[in-house]
């Protein structure tokens, strides 16, 4: 991270968070409290990679809304609603297949990996 912060940077901090929980805290655990931690371990692995991956993932949606004819996704909602893009399926669902794709990358990259 730029100045005038130090590192590590949030990704780092974030990180090793996440695996002192894992490899420290999580063996020592059960029931309810072993689930919340696996929760917030699985939480953070989120943030980590929309803090790798988030500013990409914009620039690539707004991009693919800019190819569509759209400023926003509640304008590309609205115009699938009525039906102002059935003539352009294919466009569509390849722009839509990508744009899920890169939500499930930071959410759960195991949907889309193999």
């Amino acid at each position: 991270m730029p100045a005038p912060h130090d590192v590590p940077g949030p990704g780092e901090l974030v990180a090793a968070v996440r695996e002192f929980l894992e490899r420290d805290v999580l063996a020592g655990l059960d029931g309810r409290t072993r689930f919340h931690a696996l929760v917030a371990i699985n939480t953070l692995g989120i943030v980590e990679r929309e803090l790798d991956h988030g500013r990409e993932h914009a620039d690539r949606h707004r991009a693919r809304l800019r190819e569509l004819g759209f400023p926003d996704d509640a304008s590309l909602a609205a115009a699938i609603r009525e039906g102002a893009c059935d003539d352009r399926y294919v466009q569509l669902k390849d722009a839509l297949t990508e744009m899920v794709r890169d939500k499930l990358a930071v959410a759960n990259p195991g949907y889309t990996e193999g």
